[in-house]
């Protein structure tokens, strides 16, 4: 009888979640940004799309630009507290929204870290900007990291913050076609989005971070939603076909590491066995495997954060990202 109860307040508990989510669409435009959003027109394999943006000029200008690169499953949305830091240091802040996430348009394309960076360079090119910081969070770090080899002299500093492709994905997450990982994507709930996040994001959660669960799973109710899933699975392609992590002794701009050290997340996780799991996306030891192949790069661990230190302990990370930008 216990265990019939137990079930059922289970299964309240998650309708009444799953009652919070209200239905997005697949470009978000019922998510407000905190500052005005703008749109780049774009051609690609003969398609016109839009590349959001959000371009922050500060009161005081310092002269410097920093581009801020989301992560997968976000947008510029949770720049929020960043943006305003940087902005009241001098930095003109620009945040965009990458073709086939946020607020961007979603298309069917053949989706590259090499393309994306191009990309940035064009968004950096329209507006006049010469040189500009990066930073880049998740797989934000990764496209930071493509955009630094192809373009060091449009790189003025390199910031990772929790970046994903510290580790070679291919070599221990069993492959998947890109229709397993479309499959895959039409699966997602609110709930399988807040587990994850739970176990893979967050050392401990916070009522806060139903935010993040609401946009990332909001689209599910659209009537476009499998067009969103597509793309993601060919983002996810994209991840895990096109490593970066054997070039980071190639990089030649300067290179800070903020980690926080309980991050778990692995590309492809839910392929893997439990024990499996246990054995990689270790980043208490990517870390610092991570500074040792990058020459003069500087790190900063956070041990009481997982995968986005910039929303679990806001107040230590921009402490440590204003000691030591460029």
């Amino acid at each position: 009888m216990r265990k019939l109860c137990l079930f059922f307040l289970l299964l309240a508990s998650s309708y009444a979640f799953a009652q919070q989510i209200q239905n997005l669409s697949i470009t978000l435009e019922n998510v407000d940004y905190p500052f005005p959003v703008k749109f780049l027109p774009l051609n690609i394999e003969g398609q016109d799309v839009r590349m959001a943006y959000m371009d922050i000029k500060p009161d005081n200008p310092n002269g410097k630009a920093l581009m801020l690169f989301h992560g997968k499953n976000f947008g510029g949305y949770y720049w929020t507290n960043v943006i305003k830091a940087l902005s009241a240091k001098g930095y003109r802040v620009l945040v965009p929204d990458q073709i086939g996430f946020g607020k961007s348009s979603k298309p069917f394309i053949n989706y590259s870290f090499h393309r994306l960076a191009a990309l940035n360079r064009q968004l950096l090119d329209s507006l006049g900007i010469q040189k500009a910081v990066l930073m880049g969070h998740s797989m934000g770090g990764m496209l930071a990291s493509r955009f630094a080899l192809l373009y060091p002299e449009r790189t003025a500093q390199l910031i990772l913050e929790n970046p994903i492709g510290l580790e070679d994905y291919r070599r221990f997450v069993p492959n998947a076609s890109p229709e397993a990982m479309y499959q895959a994507e039409l699966k997602t709930t609110p709930e399988s989005v807040k587990r994850y996040y739970q176990t893979s994001y967050f050392v401990k959660w916070k009522p806060e971070y139903d935010e993040l669960v609401r946009i990332a799973s909001g689209v599910n109710g659209s009537s476009e939603f499998p067009r969103y899933a597509k793309v993601s699975a060919l983002t996810a392609q994209m991840i895990y076909e096109q490593p970066v992590v054997y070039e980071f002794p190639l990089l030649k701009v300067p290179v800070l590491l903020l980690i926080g050290i309980q991050d778990k997340t692995i590309v492809g996780k839910a392929r893997l066995k439990p024990e499996d799991q246990a054995k990689y996306g270790l980043y208490n030891q990517l870390g610092k495997e991570t500074a040792a192949k990058i020459p003069g790069s500087v790190l900063i661990e956070f041990s009481n954060s997982g995968h986005i230190p910039h929303l679990e302990i806001p107040e230590e990370f921009l402490r440590a990202l204003g000691e030591n930008i460029k």
